[in-house]
């Protein structure tokens, strides 16, 4: 009996003291595919809201309620559930809002996850709605105009590359909090891109989605590949 309890306890103790991932990552799922989705550690406020709404299920059978092409592909609306064809969505919330959290160095390139908003002094985010960001490729004339219109703001030499070959949407910089990343199935923003929609700029068919939580032991093995990846 000592012995079982031994064991047992030893057991426990591996469970307890088990490295945990380094990231906290969810998977969307739509009827045009899915994707994996990293979540940020340097924004907390909105990892932890966005990990507790999809815990919740409250962003099952929300739909991808406004997509622009060369741009991004939005969501997260509570209204959307449901939602009868052609009603224009958009302005559903779940009663609070998330303070911003702006970090220079998590920008807007194609395939991030960002936290929509209404206009307010703050820049503080919805507290359920986001978007992915689709973007487009820009040229160094392009971005040195953006920085003259912005005034005193000034895009790193690392970020003008990924702006110049992946894309992305530069402007959207220090005005809405970028807080996660796609890391599997990039195409399915594409995908959704692409769809016809009315002049709303919502999809004619539904885009609906559901969003669940990988687990430490899902997340573990995906920062492995994601690792070897890097490494190569």
């Amino acid at each position: 009996m000592k012995y079982l309890l031994t064991v047992c306890l030893s057991f426990l103790l591996l469970g307890v003291n088990a490295k945990k991932p380094t990231h906290q990552y969810v998977r969307v799922n739509t009827s045009y595919g899915q994707c994996v989705i990293k979540l940020y550690n340097e924004t907390p406020l909105h990892r932890d809201n966005f990990i507790k709404l999809a815990k919740k299920g409250i962003y099952d059978g929300t739909l991808f309620h406004r997509v622009i092409k060369d741009f991004m592909i939005q969501g997260g609306d509570p209204d959307s559930k449901n939602a009868e064809p052609g009603k224009m969505l958009g302005e559903g919330d779940v009663g609070y809002t998330v303070p911003a959290e702006f970090n220079d160095s998590l920008f807007h390139k194609k395939g991030v996850l960002a936290a929509a908003r209404d206009n307010n002094p703050d820049k503080a985010s919805s507290g359920c709605q986001f978007y992915l960001v689709q973007g487009k490729v820009f040229t160094d004339e392009q971005l040195d105009a953006l920085e003259i219109k912005r005034l005193k703001f000034r895009i790193p030499e690392s970020q003008r590359e990924v702006y110049k070959t992946i894309g992305g949407t530069p402007h959207l910089d220090r005005n809405y909090t970028a807080y996660g990343e796609v890391v599997q199935g990039l195409e399915l923003i594409d995908a959704i891109a692409a769809v016809v929609t009315d002049p709303n700029n919502r999809p004619l068919t539904n885009v609906s989605m559901t969003v669940k939580v990988l687990r430490n032991r899902e997340a573990k093995k995906l920062e492995k590949i994601l690792n070897k990846r890097t490494a190569s």
